[in-house]
Formats: C-alpha cells, sequence, structure tokens
C-alpha cells in the first residue's frame, strides 16, 4: 500500500454514509473527508448539543458539504432501534458506509441502559445491533462497506465468554481490551457470515494507533484525577498524532478501492503514519470464537442478522 492519505480517497458523489461518534475526534474528521468528497454524511452522535456543534462547524469547513446530525446513543438499545428505524428518510433502502466508530474507553465501572458492561455495551454490543438493523440497506448497496473502529489495545486481552459483561470481575483496561478484542471478532464474523450469503459487502476494521482525541481523558475525568488528565494531556501532545492523522486508518478502510474483506488497516508504525495493515491477536482470527461471540450478542440485543431477506426485524 502506498503511503496513502486524503488525496487518495475516490470522489464519494451519489454515496452516503452514517458515522457514529461523529462530534469530535476520529469521527468527526472521517465525516468531514467523506463529505469533502462529496459524500451525504449523518453525524450519528449521543450528545444532541454536541452533535449540532460538530455539524455547524463541518458546514462551516465544507460549505459544499450534505451533511445532518440525528441522536444515537449506542449504550441503550431502544435508542439504536429508534435511530435505525427511522433511517429510511436519509437515503431511501440504501446505504453505502456504516462507520462504527463511536467507543469509550477505560472508565470506572458502568453499566448501559440494558444492564451491560459500559465498554462492551456500547463499544461492542451497541454496534452488532447497529449493524444488524441497518443490514438491509447494506446488502441492496452495490459496493457498501461497514468499517469498525478497534485499537491495538485489543491485544490486552481475549474475552473472557463466561463474563461477557464484567460482573465477576472488573478492570478497567482489560475490560477495554475484550471489547476491542469483540470488535475485530465482530469483523471477522461478519465477514465469514457476508461470504456465505454471496454478498459482496465489505466488513473491515481499523485502529487509529495512537492520536490525541479525547477519549483517552474521559474516564480519568469522570473520576476527577486532574493529575492523571495532566499526564494524559501532556502525552497526548508529545506522544500523538493528530485526529487527523489518526482518521487515515478508518477513512482508507472506507475508501480505498479493492479493499479486501475482513483487513485491519492502521499506522504503518502501530502509533501513528501513513495506513497499513495492522497486527491482530491471534484470538481474534478463530472461527469458533467469532461464532460463540456472534450467538452471545444476537441473544443479548434481541438483533439477529437475515443475510437473506430484503427486511430485518425491528
Amino acid at each position: 500500500m502506498t503511503r496513502w492519505n486524503t488525496s487518495h480517497i475516490p470522489d464519494q458523489t451519489g454515496r452516503s454514509a452514517v458515522v457514529t461518534g461523529a462530534n469530535s475526534g476520529i469521527g468527526y474528521v472521517t465525516a468531514r473527508e467523506l463529505a469533502r468528497k462529496g459524500a451525504r454524511v449523518l453525524l450519528a452522535c449521543r450528545n444532541e448539543e454536541r452533535g449540532i456543534a460538530a455539524l455547524e462547524r463541518l458546514r462551516s469547513e465544507v460549505p459544499t458539504a450534505e451533511a445532518e446530525f440525528r441522536a444515537l446513543d449506542l449504550a441503550d438499545l431502544s435508542s439504536v432501534r429508534d435511530f435505525a428505524a427511522a433511517l429510511d428518510d436519509f437515503d431511501g433502502d440504501r446505504l453505502d458506509l456504516l462507520i462504527n466508530n463511536a467507543g469509550v474507553m477505560a472508565l470506572p465501572h458502568r453499566t448501559t441502559a440494558d444492564g451491560f458492561e459500559m465498554q462492551f455495551g456500547t463499544n461492542h454490543l451497541g454496534h452488532f445491533a447497529l449493524t444488524g438493523l441497518l443490514l438491509p440497506k447494506l446488502l441492496a448497496t452495490p459496493g457498501a462497506r461497514v468499517v469498525t473502529v478497534s485499537s491495538m489495545l485489543h491485544a490486552l486481552a481475549d474475552l473472557d465468554y463466561s463474563d461477557l459483561n464484567s460482573e465477576h470481575s472488573y478492570r478497567r483496561w482489560i475490560a477495554y481490551g475484550r471489547s476491542k478484542s469483540a470488535n475485530l471478532l465482530f469483523v471477522h464474523e461478519l465477514t465469514r457470515r457476508l461470504a456465505a450469503a454471496g454478498s459482496r459487502v465489505v466488513a473491515a476494521a481499523s485502529h487509529p494507533g495512537y492520536a490525541a482525541t479525547n477519549l483517552a481523558t474521559a474516564g480519568v475525568r469522570m473520576e476527577g484525577r486532574t493529575s492523571a488528565e495532566r499526564m494524559v494531556g501532556v502525552a497526548n501532545r508529545v506522544l500523538a498524532q493528530s485526529a487527523d492523522g489518526g482518521a487515515l486508518g478508518t477513512l482508507c478502510a472506507a475508501t480505498a478501492p479493492h479493499m479486501r474483506p475482513g483487513s485491519f488497516i492502521g499506522p504503518r508504525s502501530g502509533l501513528r503514519g501513513a495506513p497499513a495493515p495492522s497486527f491482530r491477536a491471534p484470538w481474534t482470527r478463530k472461527a469458533a470464537n467469532g461464532e460463540r461471540l456472534w450467538a452471545a450478542s444476537e441473544q443479548l440485543t434481541g438483533v439477529h442478522y437475515d443475510f437473506a431477506r430484503p427486511a430485518a426485524a425491528f
């Protein structure tokens, strides 16, 4: 792969994209650059005030942008269902790009509206449900892609299938690593199931390396650990690449021609730089793991993928 950058993004005119967590960081840059290339972009964000502010910023930076905001809380499955059910007026029966970007990292123990551990529930289960509910649109759209943002920190931990919601033991960084391993296993199993169904929808994963976003400071800020927050801020300034740099892997996975299904794309060095295929832990490639996580995810969310029929049950 050449030293890929935003100048390599093909024309996106006529294509539609949903980007979760697009109010800041990697998600915002992804939405902005897709809009700059002509895509119709929907910023799907939990916080309405921040989402609308991001939309106004995007329109000021890209005056020609065709973009809009809609509320989506991935930590609440009723919000996910409502969002998906109301999406027909965005681009009819089609959806070219679904960017599963939103996430939380290393939080103090919290649970979602449905009682799931917050990191697993938001980072994986929310996106699993959203993708399944939007699957009919993706299957109906030639050239559609699903890009799910994982992390190099997935290597911290394999999933504990006897304790997916960390009910018996909670360690914030281990829980984060497991949620990001779940992202990669989801892409691996989705790729397998799409191929078995004869679909040409491409599922891929990306990661931003070490990017300077507000994700790293959220957990310590919630606990009022001001000194730790300052340390993270210093590390972001000294070691991290910008959100613009961190978004390149996602944009490459979403738009580069001939992207291989199941790819995992991130900075060449692992932390920063141009996009390239990335290391992934061996447990994220095991078919048995993917099948086990898929079955558990369907049971927990109540969303069952149908690769054959043109409509999904909400």
